[in-house]
């Protein structure tokens, strides 16, 4: 596992470049903890069921709540390969 990231330094996505991270902290509520959990699971089953055609997916895509956060993105390590 890697995990990648931005600073929020104002800029727009496109113009980042993502640096991998050597720790994420997670400041979120039980009930957000819980549904994060439901994406990740979910994400899970996307890549056991279609594999490498499974890219990615954005969690404020599956749970519109999570909007004005920052972005969470969940990446198949195996995609393009």
């Amino acid at each position: 596992m890697k995990i990648h990231g931005y600073a929020d330094e104002g800029r727009a996505i496109g113009d980042n470049v993502p640096v991998e991270l050597a720790e994420i902290i997670l400041v979120a509520t039980p009930d957000e903890m819980r549904r994060i959990a439901k994406f990740l699971e979910s994400c899970a089953e996307g890549i056991d069921t279609r594999g490498k055609a499974w890219e990615h997916e954005h969690l404020s895509d599956k749970d519109r709540s999570f909007e004005s956060s920052p972005h969470f993105v969940v990446f198949n390590p195996d995609c393009g390969q």
